[in-house]
């Protein structure tokens, strides 16, 4: 275990592991292949064991780690919502020639028209969903006041989970890469899960008696 714990925090440790996890996070809205996940799970994983085992103190802070994460997750959502809100007729094109993006775009507005953004929140965890979303939202010239609180509610949702995940991990299974590898396929099997309610069809409202 402290063969493994050292492997880990050598990846981890140090205050750059903050800017590199921001700009993954940031950045995956336009390249989902990022491994923004893993990179979270992992320094967590790493913080939790070394602070149970009173390790050295130079592995990230699991609530700074939070903060950081959650901040990029809403930046880059915002990022990529300008981007298309100012794209114009030529992102128009290119969305309405996307099967995905177009029926995206169609239930982000029904449901930020209603009152809800549940869909947001789902979005950030299944696959390119967040890019998806964002850019749909921009696209479709949503207002910011309606797209940006559900965006926030996701970013943290999304940054406490994965937090959550990797802090289980240390505790569970210590500071190794099978602990940051299960934690990882927990994440992928909630975006799974969010993908699978996202494309199921909304049930038809029950005809008038």
């Amino acid at each position: 275990m402290l063969d493994s714990l050292g492997s880990l925090r050598s990846l981890t440790a140090g205050p750059w592991i903050y800017p590199v996890v921001a700009t993954s996070i940031l950045l995956d809205v336009f390249l989902p292949v990022l491994p923004s996940g893993f990179l979270v799970i992992t320094a967590a994983t790493a913080a939790t064991a070394a602070t149970a085992t009173a390790a050295s103190p130079d592995v990230p802070s699991l609530l700074a780690l939070l903060l950081c994460a959650a901040t990029a997750s809403v930046l880059g959502d915002f990022l990529a919502y300008r981007l298309a809100r100012r794209g114009g007729a030529r992102l128009d094109r290119a969305i309405a020639r996307s099967r995905r993006l177009s029926l995206a775009q169609e239930r982000l507005g029904t449901a930020l028209a209603r009152g809800g953004g549940l869909l947001v929140v789902l979005a950030r965890f299944a696959p390119a969903g967040r890019s998806v979303v964002s850019l749909g939202a921009g696209a479709a010239r949503r207002r910011s006041k309606e797209f940006l609180p559900w965006s926030a509610l996701a970013g943290v949702t999304w940054a406490s989970y994965s937090v959550g995940l990797g802090w289980l991990g240390g505790q569970w299974l210590g500071a190794t890469w099978f602990s940051a590898g299960v934690s990882t396929l927990a994440l992928f099997l909630a975006g799974g899960l969010a993908a699978y309610l996202i494309r199921r069809p909304a049930a038809a409202p029950a005809p008038a008696s």
